[in-house]
């Protein structure tokens, strides 16, 4: 599951947190996500914004997104897995190291 983009309902939410039913990536590793009820998700945008926690996407083959994309990990959060809609894609094992790298230097401050 982890590296997969799903289609994710993000309603109710509330003032600056990211809206509507949309392209979330699953972060959390296979370990927790084989075990637990819940899943840790990042929503994907297609707006870009300068700021190093917002990781590009390409749009191809493997992703299925329509247009290159960004992964919005300020925007992390734990999902109960009745959430999840249908499947996307998912992202290639470079992009997956990218983001494994922000998540360290996040985490690590």
């Amino acid at each position: 599951m982890r590296d997969k983009i799903f289609w994710i309902d993000l309603e109710p939410a509330i003032g600056a947190e990211m809206k509507k039913t949309r392209p979330c990536l699953v972060i959390s590793p296979d370990e927790m996500n084989n075990s637990l009820k819940t899943v840790m998700i990042a929503p994907i945008t297609k707006n870009e914004r300068d700021i190093p926690t917002r990781v590009k996407i390409l749009a191809n083959k493997s992703s299925k997104l329509k247009e290159n994309s960004f992964v919005a990990l300020d925007q992390i959060k734990t999902i109960d897995k009745t959430r999840i809609g249908d499947l996307i894609g998912k992202i290639s094992p470079t992009e997956s190291q990218e983001i494994s790298d922000v998540l360290v230097e996040m985490f690590q401050k």
